[in-house]
């Protein structure tokens, strides 16, 4: 089973010196990955509903700083040498196709192929209006931008006539490392499931408990079948807290002490889940979380293999 942490990207430690040292020491643990979530701006009211709460509202105050999320992973890139660095989730639209895939593809080459793309279609309609993006058949959209993005970077001649994204031939260097660079799709609907199936290395479900994600994965099965495709190709990986102080919601956390941690991975694994995205959940900021971090991998990932 591979760790995933989120980086600091957001928040009072949103900095560069708290950032370098985050991310470097979780490279000297043997962290999978590092992470970033995707927000550009907070309209200062909205009605969209966060679909991972309960009742709809977003943990977070509007009025958090929230870093960029390629040039943090860039950032991030300078600063280790192992570190997978992923997004949890890019909202692709919120952004144009072929600047975006330039950004990617310059990431993945100056971290020399360490980019994992999660990617999904967002849920605040306000905050794309704000940016001047369309929000209508987003998902139709985002479905093209994965295709542009495939041509882009595998193409030697790109070129792309679609539905909402159009250009002739042309050249685009450097390519990825990555070929082909791997994309885990985000979200929980079917339409996630059938992208997923459709242009995924994964399926990154978010917050959400184990049984869920259970259905969840099986649906995407259903999809990669009905497409002719292997869903042993997949990887299914799970976004969760890490709370040794129990302080969140249990059902979407690895929490407790080193047993429960254990239990409650055991039983992710047995649902196929192979790869855990873990939000730190701890007083004392940055410095709380990143011990948090450093106990859990020297004495819970040791014992997951």
């Amino acid at each position: 089973m591979d760790f995933g942490v989120h980086l600091p990207q957001l928040g009072r430690g949103a900095d560069a010196s708290t950032l370098t040292r985050f991310a470097r020491e979780l490279d000297r643990l043997g962290v999978h990955s590092g992470w970033v979530s995707d927000h550009v701006c907070w309209p200062a009211s909205f009605d969209s509903k966060y679909p991972y709460s309960a009742d709809g509202s977003f943990p977070a105050p509007n009025d958090m700083a929230w870093l960029d999320p390629v040039s943090t992973l860039v950032f991030v890139a300078a600063c280790t040498e192992h570190l997978k660095l992923g997004t949890t989730v890019l909202i692709l639209p919120y952004r144009m196709p072929v600047v975006t895939a330039k950004q990617l593809a310059s990431l993945d080459v100056l971290s020399n192929g360490r980019l994992i793309l999660g990617a999904g279609v967002g849920w605040m309609a306000e905050e794309a209006a704000v940016l001047g993006m369309p929000w209508d058949q987003r998902g139709k959209r985002s479905d093209e931008q994965l295709e542009v993005f495939r041509s882009l970077f595998e193409d030697d001649v790109p070129e792309f006539h679609g539905d909402f994204y159009q250009f002739d031939k042309v050249k685009f260097e450097p390519k990825p490392v990555q070929r082909p660079v791997p994309i885990w799709v985000g979200g929980a609907t079917q339409a996630a499931f059938e992208r997923t199936a459709r242009f995924g290395h994964a399926f990154h479900a978010a917050f959400q408990p184990v049984p869920t994600v259970v259905d969840e994965w099986q649906a995407v099965r259903a999809a990669c079948e009905r497409r002719g495709r292997d869903p042993g190709e997949l990887t299914l990986s799970l976004r969760a807290y890490l709370d040794p102080g129990a302080a969140m919601n249990p059902a979407v956390s690895v929490a407790g002490g080193t047993a429960a941690m254990v239990d409650m991975l055991g039983t992710m694994r047995d649902a196929g889940i192979t790869h855990v995205s873990l939000d730190p959940v701890a007083p004392g900021g940055v410095e709380g979380r990143l011990d948090v971090v450093s106990q859990f991998m020297e004495d819970v990932a040791p014992q997951m293999g």
